[in-house]
Order: C-alpha cells, then structure tokens, then sequence
C-alpha cells in the first residue's frame, strides 16, 4: 500500500512538472524610454537663438573634442537602457534638451548606435534656447505614419508677454506592426519656485490631455506612451489632477492613465537631484489598453529607472546625485543631471 501511494506521489509530481513545462511561454520584449540628455548643443552659434548660454558654447577651448565626447557619452547610455532584459537598446527613446536635428543625427551615428539605424522625429521648438524634445526609433522595427508637433501658448504673469517653451511631439505608427503613439514633452521649469510656475506645467498638462483625447476620440484602446521630463512629480497636481494618472493598474478606467513611476517616487527613487532631495521630473505614462492580459499584442510588463553606477557621481557634495556633463564652467566627462527611464512591453510569440 505505502509503495502504491509512494507510485502515486510520483505520478503526481511528474504530471506537474509536464503541466509547467507545457505552460513555458516565450516573449519578444521592446524597450520604450526616455531621456533628458542635458544639453546637447554643437558648437556653432546660431544667431537665431540664445544658445551661447548653453554650457558647451561657455567653454573657452577644446569645444569639438568635449561635443564628440558628449555624444559619445549619451550614445553609451542609450545603447544599454532595458538591454539587460531586451538584449536591444531601446526600439523607442524620446530625448529632451537636444539642439537641432544636426545632434541627433551625430548621436544616431554614433559607433555604439549606428549599428541600430535609428531615424529622427524632430521639430525645431519656439524656446528662446532652441531646447527641443525628439525621439529616436529603430527602423527595422518601428514605421511611423504621422509625425507633428503641438505648441504650448502660455504666459508670463507680471508682463502677460508669451512665453516660448518647447512644443509636445507626437509621433504615430506601427510598431512590428501594431499601431502605437508616442508623445514627448519637456515642460516649463520651476524658475520662480514650483507655486509660483505651477499653471505652467498645467497648462503643457491639459495640451498633454487634449491630445490623447484626441487619440481616444479616433480609438478608445488607442495604445498610448506620454512621456517627457515633466518638471513635477507624480503626485503633482499637472500629472494627477490634469492627466488623473493612477497608481494601480487596476484604478485605471478605459480611457485612463496609469504611471508606473509613481509607486518608485512613493518608495523615495528619483531620476533628478536637488539640494539633497530626489524628484522623479523623467516618466513613461500609459494607456489603459496596454494593461490587458492578452499578450497576442504589446502589453505593458514593467518600468525602470536606468540608475547604473557609473552615472553616478562618486565623491564629492554630490556624491550619489546624478554625474552631469557639464557643472562649474566645465565639462566633467559625466552623463547627464537626469537618470533615463524607461518600460519595456512584451507580445507571446507562439
């Protein structure tokens, strides 16, 4: 009898075993991110925008050498963000703080990138610096159909004179197939102190709104990504009054937005550093029909900040803090004053 039931056991054992072994799935997974590359500017002065104030244009020698060193730099980063689990650099990355189309195409050369043959979306923006948003996109893997960009008209509350900030970018198409949109933003700074720049950052928030009604009105399971250096945090009143994002998938209405980086600025992560305290300006929201469960499509698996050690500072009064490009009135061989972000979605490949 003990043997029967000892039999049994393993019957039973190798039966799960084969259960799970039949229930191995396999996933193809793409990197979606963002990244506010912290002044990308050439060395060339425009006479048509106010980019001498840009820290490259202050340098007073060696310019060409540290703007190759620069791009090379970012090119690092993009090519590793979401690799570890994708094996790809990013199949979509929006970038903020670039120049004009003439960096990006020197930072989508780049040798750890051209391999890649990423195209540009990219719209020179009215900010008085030429400070752009723009987005980078494998080719092989993503087709866009639409492209165009959609100006914030705001101003300034003493004189009422127009403020010129950076247009929100939205780009449109098929990704392997499967249509997508993607919009990105760089909105208005803090100069002045938050309450005092609040409706600013409001206001890029209800243009933000308008336009993926406007995807909605089109497709209500429109698959959307908004994402940007927002100069707030989740928890803002710009991201959770204006856009209503949720914390928790499961809040998220048809038409919602769910933002997975509230829940790392609730466990104190940040992707930017000031006097001593961390903000998480840098996120990648999304729409609700890339929560669903079936994964015969795109679907949302999970979000990150890219925090490696080496964009860090090591020592020093910003030890820890994000290891800028430029601090000083010089160039420090770092990165960037902002962490990348980014998600990665998966389809079941059968």
């Amino acid at each position: 009898m003990r043997r029967l039931q000892h039999l049994i056991m393993i019957l039973s054992i190798l039966f799960i075993v084969k259960v799970n072994a039949q229930e191995k799935r396999k996933f193809k997974v793409h990197t979606v991110a963002f990244y506010n590359v912290e002044n990308l500017f050439d060395t060339i002065n425009d006479p048509n925008k106010f980019d001498e104030a840009s820290p490259i244009m202050e340098l007073s020698f060696d310019r060409g050498n540290i703007y190759k060193q620069k791009v090379k730099n970012m090119a690092r980063v993009i090519s590793e963000i979401g690799a570890d689990v994708s094996k790809n650099a990013p199949a979509i990355i929006g970038l903020a703080e670039v120049e004009n189309r003439q960096v990006l195409e020197d930072l989508a050369n780049d040798p750890a990138l051209l391999q890649k043959d990423y195209g540009i979306a990219h719209f020179d923006s009215p900010d008085a610096r030429g400070i752009d948003v723009a987005l980078l996109y494998q080719k092989e893997l993503f087709v866009p159909t639409n492209i165009s960009n959609h100006e914030l008209k705001i101003y300034d509350d003493n004189t009422r004179k127009r403020v010129y900030t950076r247009d929100q970018l939205l780009v449109s198409g098929k990704l392997e197939g499967e249509m997508i949109h993607v919009i990105v933003n760089h909105w208005p700074s803090r100069r002045g102190g938050e309450a005092r720049s609040r409706p600013k950052r409001v206001a890029a928030a209800k243009l933000n709104k308008r336009i993926i009604d406007s995807l909605q009105a089109d497709n209500p399971y429109a698959k959307i990504f908004t994402m940007g250096d927002l100069n707030d945090d989740p928890t803002n009143a710009s991201v959770k009054d204006v856009l209503k994002a949720k914390r928790k998938k499961e809040q998220v209405p048809l038409k919602g937005i769910y933002n997975p980086m509230e829940s790392f600025f609730k466990k104190g992560l940040g992707s930017n550093a000031y006097r001593d305290a961390w903000s998480l300006f840098d996120q990648i929201l999304i729409t609700k029909p890339l929560l669903e469960k079936d994964y015969s499509s795109f679907r949302f698996y999970k979000a990150g900040i890219f925090n490696k050690q080496y964009l860090t500072n090591k020592q020093g009064r910003y030890k820890g803090y994000p290891f800028r490009s430029f601090a000083d009135g010089s160039f420090t061989n770092g990165f960037s004053d902002h962490f990348p972000v980014y998600v990665h979605i998966i389809k079941e490949v059968k």
